[in-house]
Order: structure tokens, then sequence, then C-alpha cells
């Protein structure tokens, strides 16, 4: 009776002393003057911030098109793995809101998606008014999946002061969604949806065009950013990203590419995401901008 108590009070005290040394999630309300509304974002702060006065990386993480901003919190097979990410790299992972095909861009037709703005003007200076980070570009770093790649490239882009290296997963890096290998009832409902959010269906407007990331490769090389691009070989984005690869390479910009054996879904992007935080760590350790040790 006494052996067996002792081993529950053993197996207790293993688990209070796991879970006091894990990373932990705050969920945090961020206003959008923009928008005239607030969003949440979930934050992982690594165990070691705790008992640290070090000022920590920060990476943007960013969801897909139907998705929102605890996606990666909770649809990934395994449930730890951004928990995990976080005590691994020592680095601070928000997730912002970029709500359901906001695509991260000012639309310019509706006036309650401004994501671009909200993200770069708003929810980065919260996170640097709450949290102990390094305020410059220099430990910022922003990547996501299919709608989010193309948000973390866009952004990145548009935005080099605020970042120092950007990557996409199976991202959208072509909005013109007739080229994207879907059938005929989701080509409609994109349709649909890119008339609400850029004022036309036409995929040859300028609108399309300019906000593409295959025709931002001027800038991506004008930024000279570390980046990291991956997507499965069943994705049905994948000759979009192939198209940018094959662009960059052309103009003579450096960038790491990998296409793996995968298809548009959470198995695929879990797999992905430790790739890129490697990636990442590379640069931020560049910078002098890793935290060191637990």
């Amino acid at each position: 009776m006494m052996k067996n108590f002792r081993l529950i009070v053993f197996s207790a005290l293993c688990f209070l002393c796991f879970y006091a040394n894990a990373a932990t999630v705050d969920s945090l309300d961020v206003p959008s003057a923009v928008m005239n509304k607030a969003y949440k974002a979930a934050v992982v702060l690594p165990a070691s911030y705790a008992n640290s006065k070090a000022a920590y990386p920060v990476l943007y993480l960013l969801h897909g098109g139907s998705g929102h901003f605890r996606d990666w919190l909770t649809l990934t097979p395994d449930k730890m793995l951004v928990k995990n990410l976080a005590d691994q790299f020592n680095m601070i992972i928000v997730m912002p809101e970029g709500e359901t095909f906001g695509w991260y861009l000012d639309s310019p037709v509706d006036p309650n998606n401004k994501f671009e703005t909200y993200i770069t003007k708003e929810v980065i200076q919260k996170i640097d008014n709450t949290y102990r980070t390094v305020r410059s570009n220099k430990g910022r770093v922003i990547t996501g999946l299919s709608m989010g790649g193309h948000g973390a490239m866009y952004l990145s882009g548009r935005h080099p002061e605020l970042f120092c290296a950007a990557g996409t997963m199976s991202g959208a890096m072509d909005m013109n969604y007739t080229k994207f290998r879907i059938n005929e009832d989701f080509a409609k409902s994109l349709k649909d949806r890119f008339q609400k959010l850029l004022g036309t269906s036409d995929t040859s407007d300028d609108v399309y065009v300019k906000n593409s990331i295959i025709n931002m490769v001027d800038a991506i090389k004008k930024n000279g950013m570390p980046i990291i691009i991956d997507c499965g070989v069943d994705d049905f984005l994948i000759e979009a990203n192939r198209e940018l690869h094959h662009r960059l390479l052309y103009n003579n910009v450096p960038h790491d590419y990998v296409e793996r054996p995968g298809a548009h879904t959470w198995e695929y992007w879990q797999n992905s995401l430790p790739y890129h935080l490697l990636f990442f760590q590379k640069v931020l350790k560049g910078n002098g901008s890793a935290v060191e040790g637990k």
C-alpha cells in the first residue's frame, strides 16, 4: 500500500515538474483602430521566458484561408507542436487573427478587411508593448500556411523593416484562383469570395496581379531577406510555388525551396514547421537575436 502511494506521489511530482517547465499560452486581445474592433491572438511563451531577463525573438505564425488564430494550437495532429518548438528554440510564437479569407492585405473595397495594417501597425506594436521582445526586424520572423503563406511573403515583402526572414508552407503564391488544381464548386466559392475581397473576380485585373507573390520578385530581390518555401507535391497550389521558385532562380534570388510528399493537410504542415524554425534560428543567431540555453 505504501509502495503504491509513493509511486502515485512520485508520478504526480513528475507531472507537475513537466508542466512547470513547459511553454505557456496567452490569449491576448489586440484592438484594431483601423477596423474598429478587437481580435484575439494566441501567444506561446517558452518556459525559459519566466526566469529570464533577455529580450526574445518573435515568430509570427499565420493561419490559412478558412481558419482562425488558434488553428496552429488545435488542428495539428500533435497538439504540443507549437509549445514544444517555442521551448526548443527559445522563441515567442504569436498567432494573430487574419479572419476567414482576409488574405493579410488591406481590401480596396471592404473597410472591415484591413489586415495588412492590422498586423504591421497594431499587432506587432501590441506584442512589443506587452512582452519582452527584440524590438527590431533583427528579432522578427514570419511564416504561415496556404493563405498565411501568402500573408507571410506579402507582409515581409512590403515591410522589410519589420522582419529579418520569411517563409511559406503550401502558400497561395498566385491569387489567380483559376490556376488552382480544384473542382468547379471550390472555384465558384473562391470567385465569390475574391469578388467581395477585391471588388472584382477578373483575375487579369491589376489588383490580382500586383498582390500576387509571383509578381513581387523584384521587391523580394531588393529586400535580400532570407526566405524558405516548401509545398507538397500533391498540393493544389504546387504549380504556383514552382513558378515562384523558377522566377527567383531566374533572377538570382537566394532562397531555400523544398518539395516533399504530401498535400494540403495538417500532417504536412506539422512536418514542415520545424524546418522553418531551424531556418529562422540560423538567421536569428547571425543577427545576435537568438536566446541561447534554457
